[in-house]
């Protein structure tokens, strides 16, 4: 990854998740600013990270080659204008926006002369650098910006791209919201392991080892579907079968289905929002 100048606009989580990965990459501090209006904040991020630290948007951006968008999508607007009547030349500029729901199109009608921008939908994962992050490249992005972009999410995990504005859509219904998906599963096991008289403690200790343990044997078995691990564990008449015999009952296919359509039509509503 080139050493740019960088500025975070935003220190929220995934704003600190993407600082650590690229400092412990390597990235040098001093090229590093991260820009929000709580002056603590700012405290705090800089003893943390001894990064640069500003609450003012305008200035912290003056002599970036890349700004990082890690803003709520509802304060998308406000920061994106500033930009705007700065007087800044941002056609200069990469621009990687991990705001759910603000399309590319949105960020340049706001910010004229910006072109070069990539929109990215990570997941919480991230936080402990296990995220997975697609991302999108708007038609001004050159080879170079998408490199970087994509340097900068992997520090945090895996990436993948896609070809439109909807792949990011989907992205958001498989990735981006999937982690809350499977803590669900795990909550409901959680619950029926306190009726069966488990400790709190050793209830949660099963399940980590679970599910760490399945997603390793699909890490680990490349030449295997997720089916065939499944089949594997599964004999006719066997205790699993009847597990597996309710879930199919309950049609957990369409039920699954359901969900994720449901996520990725609030993705493609909040595109139009903002």
């Amino acid at each position: 990854m080139q050493h740019q100048n960088i500025t975070f606009i935003g220190g929220g989580n995934m704003g600190k998740s993407l600082i650590k990965g690229i400092l412990n990459a390597g990235y040098p501090k001093e090229k590093v600013t991260v820009s929000t209006p709580f002056a603590e904040e700012i405290n705090t991020l800089k003893q943390t990270f001894g990064i640069n630290g500003l609450t003012d948007n305008v200035e912290a951006v003056k002599n970036a080659e890349i700004v990082v968008m890690a803003v709520k999508p509802q304060m998308m607007h406000d920061v994106l204008t500033q930009f705007a009547s700065s007087g800044i030349d941002f056609s200069k500029k990469l621009l990687i926006s991990i705001m759910a729901g603000v399309t590319t199109g949105r960020i340049a009608e706001l910010v004229p002369g910006l072109t070069r921008i990539v929109r990215v939908m990570p997941n919480t994962p991230a936080l402990i650098g296990l995220g997975m992050a697609g991302l999108f490249p708007a038609a001004g992005a050159s080879e170079a910006d998408k490199k970087f972009a994509e340097d900068l999410l992997g520090c945090c995990g895996k990436t993948v791209w896609v070809d439109s504005e909807e792949g990011i859509d989907n992205i958001t219904s498989l990735s981006g919201s999937a982690p809350a998906y499977f803590f669900l599963f795990l909550e409901c096991m959680a619950n029926k392991a306190a009726e069966y008289g488990f400790s709190e403690k050793d209830a949660r200790s099963m399940l980590e080892q679970v599910i760490l343990g399945s997603a390793q044997m699909v890490i680990n078995n490349q030449d295997k579907s997720i089916a065939q691990l499944r089949e594997a564990v599964t004999s006719k008449g066997g205790t699993t079968y009847e597990a597996l015999k309710v879930f199919n009952e309950s049609n957990l296919n369409d039920i699954v289905s359901r969900a994720l359509d449901a996520c990725k039509k609030r993705a493609e509503e909040m595109s139009k929002q903002f």
